[in-house]
């Protein structure tokens, strides 16, 4: 069984889209696109710089843009992957190939998440920090210790710790034991409390969008439970802006329906890096860039039952 997965936040870099604008029509298609979200994607996936795309008004659009473009190459027509997911601005994606959003609805939805997210991490000073290794329990324990939260719970021994500039730098002064730091290139404590207004701003939006129940399994953060319901899809993915993220239970129901092969959309890495310590014997291909694609559809091939 394949499950296609789409990244989150910070998994951008610079011109990471430009190899892709070589196949034909994904230009056309990001040139339509950029005029629904009101962005040039195909300049801030080509040659803006690393500080440009790290605004989140502009990398959650480019990397749900460069998703979809993706996907489309590598399923034309009505083809599908038998189970898809993201990882937090990568549901949008995944709700969109699964059939719950139209492309442009999930691409309106996240320009509008983009901003408010920007908005709502401009009024205090936060940031996110990634700690690989240590203990689980202790990990934890010392994240609560400083009033910070555990955003995204990855698995494979990584978790991340969100909260203000100033928690963070009393966690990074007390790290946990065996555990390393690293420093997020995010714009802000995403999927806490600090995220509220931008919940607020979504809420208001999604009763107007038109949504379908999902075409195959398609997982959420919150519990990592596959979701019937296209419009139980919106409503937790609109919540999870200030939940943590549980990309643990996700690869835990990817383990227990029996996957056995993962395909990254780009820009790829993040998950497939996640899904070689936590579940080592699923094949997997990330989809860096067009010179993968016959990687990918041999694993297509092989694992589509």
């Amino acid at each position: 069984m394949i499950l296609l997965a789409s990244p989150g936040q910070g998994a951008q870099t610079p011109g990471f889209l430009e190899p892709w604008l070589e196949i034909p029509g994904v230009a056309d298609r990001l040139a339509w696109w950029s005029a629904v979200t009101g962005l040039d994607l195909v300049r801030y996936g080509t040659t803006a710089d690393a500080e440009e795309i790290r605004d989140t008004a502009v990398a959650q659009p480019l990397l749900v843009a460069a998703a979809l473009a993706a996907f489309e190459v590598l399923y034309p027509g009505d083809a599908l992957p038998e189970m898809v997911a993201g990882h937090s601005v990568g549901e949008l994606a995944a709700g969109a190939i699964a059939g719950v959003l139209s492309p442009e609805a999930a691409l309106v939805l996240v320009r509008e998440r983009g901003r408010a997210m920007a908005e709502a991490a401009a009024v205090t000073e936060t940031g996110m920090t990634a700690v690989l290794g240590g203990d689980a329990d202790e990990v934890l324990a010392a994240i609560d210790k400083h009033g910070l939260t555990p955003a995204n719970v990855n698995g494979a021994g990584q978790v991340v710790a969100a909260g203000t500039t100033g928690q963070l730098a009393a966690f990074a002064e007390e790290p946990p034991a065996g555990a390393r730091l690293r420093s997020l290139a995010v714009a802000g404590a995403f999927h806490t409390e600090h995220m509220a207004p931008a919940v607020d701003t979504l809420r208001r939006l999604v009763p107007g969008v038109e949504v379908a129940d999902p075409r195959t399994r398609l997982l959420q953060n919150r519990d990592g439970a596959a979701v019937r319901s296209g419009a139980d899809f919106v409503a937790r993915i609109v919540e999870q802006v200030s939940a943590p993220v549980r990309w643990d239970a996700c690869m835990g129901t990817m383990r227990d329906e029996g996957v056995t092969a993962i395909i990254e959309l780009p820009p790829a890495g993040t998950l497939t890096g996640l899904a070689r310590r936590a579940l080592k014997d699923v094949e997997r291909v990330a989809l860096k860039t067009p010179d993968d694609l016959d990687k990918a559809r041999e694993l297509i091939g092989a694992h589509t039952s």
